[in-house]
């Protein structure tokens, strides 16, 4: 498996650092793959869908998004969700990328891909969200049926976190307790030992730490309405692990009609949080479906 290179791309106002898999057979313009982690996460976490893609012909950047690793806190101190999403489309433009380009984003990533969709749905030609639905899906269970209030309740237990990174002492057991235990709980039974040591990596300083956590606490007090309003403005393939301990696959399924026509839904058994890596051919064999698919992205699931 071929390693990544780093790269660096000055967009306004942040200098952007990327793992970058070049197209196997070079060529000036191959369409542009932007892989984008989640919490907590690091680029590293592509290493089997990077080269895949690489392989298709694409030139693929996984970016260190506002915080992590070399790119570091962001200058204007920002995080909310309308500024994750104008990075990449600002990464977008810096790159040449063009009406062929494809955005995947897991966990973070997946929710920037679906703020990415609202803002310019038209973009990027294919869209891939991992383990996370439609913000607007997570309120739904508050507003809907018996049924759904049951299920907002089960969800509920699994994102004490959201409330706990709103704590000041947070920052302090961050990456020798709380971020390991996430990963034994969101994808039970996957040795994360490597991913941990670049965790670790791309958050190293304190200041990398509150930013990361800063994710949460902006988007969860003045981000609110706008995070959790997010719906798919263009076709997304949408996938979630069976075993998902982080966000109950039943969330995506019930809220379908949040897609946009076009789009795909799918479930992977055996598969947890990072179903990505978990399960790298059978993701990898979906994402291919996807990208060879019509270029509506196919029939809805819905």
């Amino acid at each position: 498996m071929r390693a990544p290179e780093p790269i660096a791309v000055d967009l306004p106002g942040l200098r952007l650092h990327a793992l970058t898999w070049a197209p196997a057979a070079a060529a000036a313009d191959a369409p542009l793959a932007v892989l984008v982690h989640g919490y907590p996460d690091a680029p590293s976490t592509w290493r089997h869908l990077g080269p895949r893609l690489a392989a298709r012909g694409y030139r693929v950047v996984a970016p260190y998004t506002r915080g992590y690793g070399p790119t570091g806190p962001a200058p204007d101190g920002r995080y909310l969700v309308e500024d994750l999403a104008g990075d990449l489309l600002a990464l977008h433009a810096a790159l040449d990328g063009d009406d062929r380009a494809v955005l995947v984003g897991h966990d973070w990533g997946a929710v920037q891909v679906w703020a990415v969709t609202a803002r310019d749905p038209g973009r990027f030609a294919r869209h891939v969200a991992l383990s996370i639905p439609p913000p607007a899906a997570l309120l739904r269970p508050l507003t809907h049926a018996p049924r759904d209030l049951r299920l907002g309740l089960r969800q509920s237990r699994r994102s004490w976190y959201f409330l706990y990174n709103q704590l000041p002492f947070v920052e302090r057991t961050l990456l020798h307790r709380m971020i390991p235990a996430l990963w034994r709980s969101w994808s039970p039974g996957y040795d994360a030992t490597e991913d941990l040591a670049h965790v670790r990596a791309a958050l190293a300083t304190r200041a990398q730490r509150e930013a990361a956590l800063a994710y949460y606490r902006q988007n969860l007090t003045r981000g609110f309405a706008r995070l959790f309003g997010l719906r798919a403005g263009a076709p997304v393939l949408s996938l979630h692990g069976q075993d998902d301990g982080c966000m109950l696959a039943a969330i995506g399924e019930r809220a379908q009609d949040l897609l946009a026509p076009g789009s795909r839904f799918a479930v992977v058994p055996g598969a947890g949080h990072w179903l990505h890596l978990e399960r790298p051919d059978e993701i990898g064999a979906l994402v291919d479906a996807w990208l060879d698919g019509p270029p509506s992205g196919g029939a809805a699931t819905r």
